[in-house]
């Protein structure tokens, strides 16, 4: 059953309301060292979802705290997840397939895939320094999209010292979004409903409005008025 106080942390991520009610949630208790739920961490699985051995024994390889994962889909193809420290808050919603996928999440940072999701392979999902990432409804990324919040370095002045990279930036995408292969979406970047971002593109920092097909490195739109389907015809 999943807490009162671990449902309200999950609304302040950006899960919907109605994904943490509609589904009924169970705390994994044997999987794990007892440190780590001493230390105030907890991992909920719904009916039929899982994550892989060498996934979940991975969580038990740094000390942190207060660590939130909540699984709604069975992650078999989910190559690794990691929490990078404490205050870390993961959500994967229902139907999420990430093959070769990548999770990385750091201190009082979030990830919230609402799913349904298909990540196609290798895709690799990054947030730290307190930056957010928020995935709704329906998603399609083709193989090896990388979405990161921050750079992982400090890219700064040399005149005024101040750093100009992202540190802890916040990236939204809207429902029914299309990332084509080696897209990237970084810093504080917003992609809105129905949206398609080209192959090998870069949207860094940008808004991309609804209904609009943007590519090119950094992403600009190139057609309005547009929307896509998962289906393959004429």
């Amino acid at each position: 059953m999943l807490s009162s106080q671990h449902r309200d942390r999950l609304r302040t991520a950006g899960v919907e309301a109605a994904t943490i009610d509609g589904t009924t949630w169970s705390l994994v208790e044997d999987a794990l060292p007892a440190w780590w739920h001493d230390c105030g961490n907890a991992l909920y699985v719904s009916p039929h979802a899982w994550l892989p051995e060498k996934v979940v024994a991975s969580l038990g390889m740094f000390p942190v705290r207060d660590v939130l994962i909540v699984v709604g889909s069975p992650m078999e193809w989910l190559s690794s997840l990691l929490v990078g420290g404490d205050e870390a808050t993961v959500f994967l919603g229902r139907d999420c397939v990430l093959t070769a996928g990548e999770i990385y999440c750091g201190a009082r940072s979030s990830i919230v895939l609402h799913g349904p999701l298909v990540g196609t392979r290798g895709a690799i999902v990054d947030a730290r320094n307190g930056g957010t990432i928020v995935a709704a409804a329906d998603q399609l990324w083709a193989a090896d999209v990388y979405v990161a919040t921050d750079d992982m370095h400090r890219l700064e002045d040399v005149g005024t010292g101040e750093r100009i990279n992202p540190f802890g930036a916040h990236i939204r995408l809207g429902q029914h979004v299309w990332l084509g292969r080696d897209a990237v979406v970084t810093g504080h970047a917003e992609i809105g409903e129905g949206s398609v971002i080209g192959m090998r593109s870069m949207v860094r920092g940008q808004k991309v409005p609804p209904f609009t097909v943007a590519a090119g490195t950094p992403a600009r739109v190139v057609r309005e008025g547009v929307t896509w389907s998962h289906d393959d015809v004429p």
